[in-house]
């Protein structure tokens, strides 16, 4: 049944009278709370969900990261509990525990007057007994993750029969990370007779597929940008070197005097390399990826939202959830392989209609995803010049000089240090020696293999043909071990799955390690081991061993790999693998041919290398795969 539409232009238009939370009916409760959050007007997307949800309408919402879609449906759910009542009755589905957690610390401040009423999250990372432990307790609203839920379904430690309300919160990225047989099973378990609210950033085929089936006579709120990306963000792109990427960003946060950033990778790996190469060179950085602990996490994100750390490093699922105000700039490392990715990433900066930057470091074989996020978000990016080793030094040297005045004009106990001078120069140093070492030690900045290059793309071809490598170092690390010089730093030899993370697009280590291991129920940890389903997005497969492999669609590149049907590999299972570690959406993969011993699949033409490269002698579900292009 095709929905009711209802859309909402984002048009910002001074002295416009603008809806208050007043005007929406809610309880006195909910308007304390959100007066306490310093909010009197809700975002368009709350403005145009929250009716129709209160009305007990089935609703889908489509907007952006960072409109305010959390309480679009947290306060209609708060504002519907029966507190008397001691089960949940209301359940809320996120792709990531980051998120999760983040979704269940805003309704915790939206409830906050509300009397009586208990919120739980659960997910796989955190204690299962003090999940069960909590939900024995009596729960009111449950926010989790697909994989955990079930897990505490199979388990009867969470019951759904009076659950009134389902939320999925960014379903796109639930469906695209594999979870959509685990949202099915969910739904089908739930109550006939309940609500059921929908957002989503995007409106796919799968996504429209699940509002058919499960929803009744649903209202689509729509919410729409005039551009995808907001205008007070400063977008700016350099073309770089791979082995300068490190450089560049340090310049560019020395020239920006940025105080507070966040870094985004494709893949995990390159998250450490960079936190130790920024921890070097005296930034304070952490790094956030699907291979750290919960606790780490935490850590992590603690740090950096009250300052001790600055600069957080992380990949994109791994970083859903942070909600951090007063980011100075968001820089790409890598450009990210989605489209959307890139419209989350820079929306992380700019926030409350303050100003923001957007740096983009673009490799070589980057400039081309550039163009198509220029053309997907119909915004130019300018290019940039990059800063030179003589601009971050004449910039310390001023900033240098301005805390020298600052101290002499402030201080009254210079005294002290009268003696120092004299010391200094019995000791056969001169003045003028004396006060360039004391500037170096307190500028912290000294020449290095980058200082008098050219970090742009002009002279790479005069270095390959000085002997240089074309391919360089990927990892932008500065060794020169030709195409395949990254392999050989550790990135094979980690023991264990390295599929841990998918490339921080999955919610802890082990999602494609056999399940069971652990003495887990059939549904343990699910979210670690999503099922790519063969209907999913026309993605077709086939077992049948007595056949030749399909024929090859164009433009792509068919993929040998050493895993088959006695591995008791699934389609889902040569996915993840794939999207995760590639770092490409997993909907661009081709068919799938699974024989006995082997698979054949079909990947895009331009991504081959890449796959083979980073797949090539990692684990499927504890079974060492050999990759390489068909013959």
């Amino acid at each position: 049944m095709t929905p009711e539409i209802i859309e909402q232009e984002i048009v910002v238009t001074p002295g416009i009278p603008q809806r208050t939370f007043a005007d929406l009916n809610l309880s006195d409760e909910i308007l304390q709370a959100v007066t306490e959050m310093g909010f009197t007007h809700p975002s368009p997307i709350q403005a145009e969900a929250i009716p129709p949800i209160l009305d007990g309408r089935d609703v889908i919402g489509q907007a952006q990261t960072g409109t305010g879609k959390t309480a679009a449906f947290g306060i209609p759910a708060i504002n519907m509990i029966d507190v008397t009542e001691r089960h949940p009755q209301v359940l809320v589905l996120c792709p990531t525990r980051e998120l999760a957690v983040q979704v269940a610390e805003e309704i915790r401040k939206l409830s906050k007057f509300k009397r009586g009423i208990r919120i739980e999250a659960i997910y796989g990372g955190d204690s299962i007994d003090r999940q069960i432990k909590s939900l024995k307790t009596g729960v009111h609203i449950v926010i989790g993750t697909p994989g955990r839920v079930m897990d505490h379904m199979e388990r009867r430690t969470l019951k759904l029969d009076n659950v009134r309300m389902m939320i999925l919160d960014e379903a796109d990225e639930m469906l695209d990370m594999g979870f959509r047989e685990d949202i099915e099973s969910i739904l089908e378990d739930m109550p006939e007779e309940r609500q059921t609210i929908l957002f989503s950033a995007t409106m796919s085929k799968p996504i429209m597929t699940i509002t058919q089936r499960f929803q009744k006579d649903p209202v689509l709120v729509k919410v729409v940008r005039n551009e995808l990306t907001a205008q007070n963000i400063e977008q700016v792109f350099f073309e770089v070197k791979p082995k300068a990427k490190v450089e560049v960003m340090c310049r560019l946060i020395d020239m920006h005097n940025l105080n507070l950033l966040l870094v985004f990778c494709n893949q995990k790996k390159r998250v450490d390399e960079i936190v130790e190469d920024l921890q070097i060179r005296g930034y304070q950085a952490e790094g956030l990826h699907g291979d750290l602990r919960q606790a780490q996490r935490n850590n992590v994100m603690s740090k950096f939202r009250s300052g001790v750390t600055n600069i957080l490093v992380a990949t994109d699922v791994a970083a859903r959830g942070i909600d951090v105000d007063n980011v100075d700039a968001v820089i790409n490392f890598d450009i990210p392989l989605d489209e959307e990715y890139y419209v989350h990433r820079i929306g992380r900066t700019g926030r409350a209609g303050k100003s923001g930057k957007a740096f983009s470091l673009v490799g070589k074989d980057e400039k081309y995803r550039l163009r198509e996020i220029q053309n997907y978000t119909k915004v130019r990016i300018e290019k940039g010049v990059i800063p030179s080793f003589e601009d971050i030094v004449g910039l310390r040297k001023a900033r240098f000089i301005d805390q020298v005045k600052q101290s002499i004009e402030t201080s009254t106990d210079l005294n002290l240090y009268d003696d120092l001078l004299t010391a200094l120069h019995h000791s056969g140093f001169t003045t003028e020696q004396i006060v360039a070492a004391l500037v170096k030690r307190g500028m912290g900045i000294e020449k290095n293999e980058f200082s008098d290059q050219n970090l742009g793309h002009d002279d790479d071809r005069r270095e390959r043909k000085e002997g240089g490598s074309r391919f360089g170092d990927r990892a932008g690390r500065g060794e020169s071990a030709g195409r395949f010089g990254d392999r050989d730093r550790g990135g094979r030899g980690e023991s264990g799955s390295r599929f841990g993370d998918r490339a921080g697009r999955s919610e802890g280590p082990g999602r494609f390690s056999e399940r069971g291991t652990r003495g887990e129920s059939r549904f343990g940890d699910r979210e670690r081991a999503p099922r790519f389903g063969a209907r999913e997005e026309g993605r077709k497969f086939e077992r049948d061993d007595n056949r030749a492999p399909r024929e090859q669609e164009a433009n792509m590149t068919r993929i040998f790999v050493s895993v088959g049907r006695r591995d008791f590999i699934r389609p889902g299972d040569i996915v993840g693998a794939i999207a995760g570690e590639a770092n490409i959406p997993g909907s661009s993969i081709g068919h799938i041919d699974i024989f006995d011993k082997h698979t054949y699949v079909d990947v895009p033409r331009e991504l081959a290398s890449r796959v083979v490269d980073v797949m090539e002698g990692n684990t499927i579900k504890g079974k060492r795969v050999q990759v390489e292009v068909a013959r």
